[in-house]
């Protein structure tokens, strides 16, 4: 999946502020597979979509949204084919992102209404007195069983991916992703799930404050080490200093501009294609684990310049401090959820708690019922969390065209054909619904930054940059 939403395990990932810990791909039309990880990032690819008779993507146009341009990258245009094509698979992305929503709720919901979250408590609790080993069993029961009813629509979206040729990762390769990816999420829920509950006896009326303030830290530090420790398990990288020496001098000149100290090692090439035929290029970590990565996709199919504008595009998020200002806007989320959390689980108890057997906010079971809140909380959210990021997704735009200016040559027709490749490649809508994109789309739709990155020009007209000097 690509620019747009994530999926119901997201909500979960929210619940427990696990959305700095995951970074991946960007997404559009939202969808249920777990590898995106819903970090969104700027992906381009190569070679023009009109003109050249002997390529499929330069049949001309044919369907109103995406007209023939006087160039070939003044509009996002596709041929009639392909258009059909990325029209399928987005809205077929936007189905089966409201159809994760409504499964998520609904396995959590009949959990709690069969009892069956309070069976696991039980079981947890026959097993032993100790309340600390009571979580280790009940926590990573229920969180990998709703996981598990969950897989069908992660499955699915696979299957849509390979159909339409946007992934290239087999079954079985696949599947090992998704439980290692199970893993590491029943690890964390498991540590902020024993924190959590430990916080709900200790201070029965403040707990969500605590919650908050301690969880912070630690999500934080995982996603300070996730460069080192969590990529590498999903992905292989080597130094790219060794594989593309030129590219690395291009980028310095680049971080140079930007105001970025990012040394040569720090600069890496994953595998990419091994799993995805989507390109990206981005900086991740912080401190210490700042780092460049560029898929090697993206060194195969793009010009070095291109290259360079979704670099520029990515150092932008960091110069223009959308890495602090995206943990105040995920921190202050996150701290209204946990006091929405907390007063909706006593209104949720006193009606229903007895008929779910569950005996108040320090019983086990009660985890389902946050999960149930903050599902739905996360939801409603949406379309407040997608506007602020389609909001930095722009200035970064911005910044990606004013910071290689004068580097690359035509930098704006440089950056507009990127767009152009991207949705040709990765098949994106070329005419997304306005409701979709108000509640899932965290960049602006593909056309608009296509036409406002060929259009932006301030220099000609004697203007002063936004942001790059």
């Amino acid at each position: 999946m690509r620019e747009g939403g994530c999926t119901s395990r997201f909500f979960l990932l929210v619940f427990f502020g696990c959305a700095l810990v995951f970074p991946g791909t960007a997404t559009q039309a939202a969808s249920a597979n777990s590898e995106s990880k819903c970090k969104e990032v700027l992906i381009a690819q190569e070679k023009p979509t009109v003109d050249p008779p002997t390529t499929q993507s330069a049949e001309p146009a044919s369907n109103p949204p995406v007209t023939q341009a006087k160039t070939e990258t003044e509009q996002y245009t596709l041929s009639h084919k392909r258009y059909e094509k990325a029209v399928a698979y987005s809205r077929a992305g936007y189905v089966l992102y409201f159809i994760s929503i409504v499964l998520g709720l609904s396995i959590v919901w009949l959990f709690l209404r069969f009892g069956i979250a309070a069976k696991i408590r039980d079981f947890a609790e026959r097993l032993t007195e100790q309340r600390f080993l009571q979580g280790l069993i009940f926590i990573p029961i229920l969180i990998f069983s709703i996981g598990l009813l969950e897989l069908p629509v992660h499955l699915y979206w696979h299957s849509l991916s390979l159909r339409y040729q946007q992934s290239v990762q087999g079954w079985n390769s696949w599947f090992l992703d998704w439980l290692k990816g199970e893993a590491l999420f029943v690890g964390i829920s498991v540590v902020l799930g024993l924190l959590l509950y430990f916080l709900i006896r200790k201070s029965p009326q403040r707990w969500w404050l605590f919650f908050w303030l301690c969880a912070l830290p630690i999500l934080f530090f995982v996603f300070f080490i996730s460069p080192w420790f969590i990529d590498p398990i999903f992905h292989k990288f080597e130094p790219l200093d060794r594989t593309n020496p030129e590219l690395v001098t291009a980028i310095e000149k680049v971080t140079q501009r930007a105001g970025l100290s990012i040394p040569r090692d720090k600069m890496f090439l994953m595998r990419a294609s091994e799993k995805t035929n989507q390109i990206n290029a981005y900086v991740t970590g912080v401190g210490a684990s700042k780092r460049v990565v560029v898929w090697d996709n993206t060194i195969n199919k793009t010009t070095q310049d291109e290259t360079l504008f979704i670099f520029g595009h990515e150092a932008g998020h960091y110069v223009l401090g959308h890495v602090r200002n995206g943990f105040l806007f995920f921190a202050s989320a996150f701290l209204v959820a946990t006091y929405v959390g907390y007063r909706a689980l006593h209104v949720f108890l006193e009606k229903w708690g007895a008929n779910w057997k569950i005996y108040g906010p320090q019983d086990w079971a009660s985890l389902a019922v946050l999960l149930l809140i903050f599902e739905a909380f996360a939801f409603a959210g949406t379309p407040v969390e997608s506007a602020f990021s389609r909001m930095q997704e722009h200035d970064a735009d911005v910044f990606g065209l004013e910071v290689i200016h004068g580097i690359v040559p035509n930098s704006g027709e440089v950056a507009a054909h990127a767009f152009q490749v991207l949705g040709q490649e990765d098949l994106s809508d070329p005419n997304p619904p306005p409701f979709v994109t108000f509640w899932l789309y965290g960049h602006p739709p593909l056309a608009d930054r296509l036409v406002f990155a060929h259009s932006y020009d301030p220099w000609s007209k004697g203007q002063s940059p936004r942001y790059v000097k």
